[in-house]
């Protein structure tokens, strides 16, 4: 019987002794396959974040910003009538490089003394002849209504361009024909329009001693 007994328990314990050792094995393999998951995730998960940004990167250099060319569509001269009033001649220079390159958007108004400002003497500006209740005499800014009076030309030959604001002069004046001037005094008399186009405006003003000349261009994106 004793014999018997101790038989019984060598295959318990072989029995037993073969059960831990499939169990620690499996528990192994286990381990193995799940940090091999988790370092497969991890490759993968690195691939995606560095191919997002090389993706990106490629985005940000193909989107370039958007580049316009100038289409002419409307310009005006005039005749400087007294050239050697030095004055007025600096005056219309100055104002003529203010306003030259100015934009205005799609639906902007443009205002001309906005544009151009008041007309001081810490600006550079001199006293020219004005025209104030039909009698000319000197003030500062001389010149600016010559400007004003070929810029309101050139928007008229602009068919997308509309006429917000605008002011004969209270008598003739030398430069332009009766009915197509445009008077302009900081505070009282301006000069505006609105674009109605779907393209950003731009103006051009130059002088010689001898004329003044507007142009209007669209830009036009490619």
């Amino acid at each position: 019987m004793k014999k018997y007994i101790w038989l019984i328990v060598v295959v318990i314990i072989l029995v037993g002794g073969g059960f831990l050792f499939y169990f620690l094995n499996n528990k192994d393999d286990s381990s193995n396959n799940y940090n091999a998951s988790k370092s497969g995730s991890n490759i993968s998960l690195d691939y995606n974040v560095n191919d997002s940004k090389n993706n990106n990167s490629s985005n940000s250099t193909s989107l370039k910003p958007p580049t316009f060319v100038e289409q002419d569509v409307a310009s005006y001269s005039t005749v400087i009538k007294n050239k050697v009033d030095t004055n007025r001649q600096q005056n219309i220079s100055l104002t003529c490089s203010t306003l030259n390159g100015t934009e205005v958007k799609p639906g902007d108004t443009f205002s001309f003394c906005d544009t151009v400002g008041k007309a001081t003497t810490d600006r550079g500006y001199l006293e020219a002849n004005i025209i104030v209740d039909g009698i000319e005499i000197k003030g500062l800014g001389g010149g600016n209504c010559q400007i004003s009076s070929t810029l309101y030309n050139a928007v008229l030959a602009f068919p997308e361009l509309e006429i917000v604001e605008r002011h004969p002069h209270s008598a003739d004046v030398p430069y332009i024909e009766k009915g197509k001037d445009a008077a302009v005094s900081y505070g009282s008399h301006d000069f505006k329009f609105k674009n109605n186009s779907d393209s950003i405006v731009k103006v051009y003003a130059s002088n010689t001693t001898d004329d003044i000349t507007i142009r209007l261009v669209k830009l036009v994106q490619q």
